[in-house]
């Protein structure tokens, strides 16, 4: 599959092999890896491994003291408790949830912090990084930041209670700052992944969505001004058969030229090469209409033009003539497409409009709708007016060289209007 703009659309159940649905980099026919794991996985599994690691630390210090088998065994308990905690302060969600709520979570990991070390002392001091860490992760950063260090401060009081040397105590103090760092930046980090995971994710399903409505719009406009041509010729061939035969079989000859470009067409708009030609789409357009007994007064007047300006103008003067031909009794029809400087402007105009056909709005269908919108792409502008008499006009103006850089992607402008 190709973008609108004729370049590749990556598609790689087409190797047979399915995407992750993780959104991951996916090399097709390269066998995937059992042990890989996806990026927001792989961030949410290094975090809990760190963690794990720092219980261990705490748990072997305990383990080397001389701890009865109850003491150790409540200690396990609140590094269980704190554990968990931690895992829940650590998710992106538990930043949105109410602040009470953060509040009371932080009590309770506060309470499973400080209260053992009563008993366990300043073997127990490292488990105070991961209150450090939530609130970091969970408090407004005018009240983080001063927890966080006074969390720090505290725990230089065990090892001086014990009587321990001061660099114990001040090692305790930046063991606790840094594995606070530590916890807080691992977890963000894991956050970080996720969101970066859920824009690629969703930036695919962006240009899935915007190449679905490439196609739509390219797809009605081509089919719907060849049936309408196949349409009126086989009207005009049923007219004909008794009594100009030699006539119809040409008239048949050209529907039979026109089905087939349309397959050609139709084909094309599928791998996304589609260009058209404003000047040959006039030229058709004028041959259609003196074929339906319309008068046509054409004055085109064509420099260089850029070729995506060039097809999008020869897509709005296609889907005109479909109009013309499906809600009007047009007799005379005016076609101007003229480059006036750095401009290209073209107006077609006929008379014998449908009094029923009230709506002249870009809005009205989807047809207009698709026309305006590929016309913002490149920059330009589509109006239609009806004079009293029963007139209906549409003009487009584009640049002749549109500016790529002064407005939005081709991509954004297709992102939005109606779907055919």
């Amino acid at each position: 599959m190709r973008r609108g703009d004729g370049r590749p659309l990556e598609d790689p159940g087409a190797t047979g092999e399915a995407e992750p649905e993780t959104g991951d980099a996916f090399v097709p026919g390269v066998p995937a890896d059992p042990l890989y794991l996806p990026a927001p996985r792989m961030a949410r599994v290094i975090l809990v491994v760190v963690l794990l690691g720092y219980l261990s630390v705490t748990s072997l210090n305990l383990a080397a003291a001389p701890h009865t088998r109850s003491s150790l065994a409540m200690s396990f308990v609140c590094q269980a408790g704190v554990f968990l905690l931690q895992i829940g302060h650590s998710r992106a969600r538990a930043r949105l949830s109410p602040l009470p709520r953060r509040c009371a979570t932080l009590g309770s990991q506060a309470v499973l912090t400080f209260a053992p070390l009563v008993f366990f002392q300043s073997q127990w001091g490292s488990m105070a990084g991961f209150l450090a860490g939530s609130l970091l992760l969970l408090l407004p950063p005018r009240w983080a930041w001063p927890a966080y260090g006074l969390v720090g401060l505290t725990m230089a009081l065990p090892p001086l209670l014990e009587g321990l040397p001061l660099r114990d105590a001040f090692y305790l103090v930046q063991s606790t700052l840094l594995t606070g760092l530590v916890v807080y930046g691992l977890s963000r980090l894991a956050e970080l992944v996720q969101v970066l995971h859920d824009t690629r994710v969703e930036r695919t399903r962006m240009a899935v969505t915007q190449e679905r409505l490439r196609f739509a719009r390219d797809l009605h406009d081509l089919l719907g001004y060849s049936l309408s041509v196949i349409t009126l010729k086989s009207e005009l061939i049923h007219r004909l058969v008794p009594s100009h035969p030699e006539r119809a079989m040409e008239e048949v000859g050209e529907v039979l030229a026109v089905s087939r470009k349309s397959l050609a067409d139709v084909r094309s708009v599928a791998a996304g090469l589609r260009g058209m030609s404003l000047e040959q789409e006039l030229s058709s357009a004028e041959s259609l209409l003196r074929s339906a007994d319309v008068t046509v007064h054409a004055d085109i007047r064509l420099g260089a033009i850029d070729p995506e300006v060039d097809t999008v103008l020869a897509a709005v003067a296609r889907e005109a003539v479909t109009n013309l031909l499906r809600h009007s009794r047009a007799g005379i029809c005016a076609i101007t497409a003229v480059r006036e400087g750095a401009l290209v402007r073209l107006r077609i105009s006929n008379d014998g409009v449908d009094p029923g056909y009230r709506d002249m709005s870009p809005h009205s269908g989807s047809g207009l709708g698709n026309l305006e919108t590929r016309l913002r792409a490149v920059q330009g502008r589509l109006s239609v007016s009806r004079a009293e008499a029963e007139t209906f006009a549409l003009t487009a103006e584009a640049p002749a060289r549109p500016d790529r850089g002064a407005s939005g992607t081709r991509a954004e402008a297709y992102a939005q209007g109606p779907v055919a």
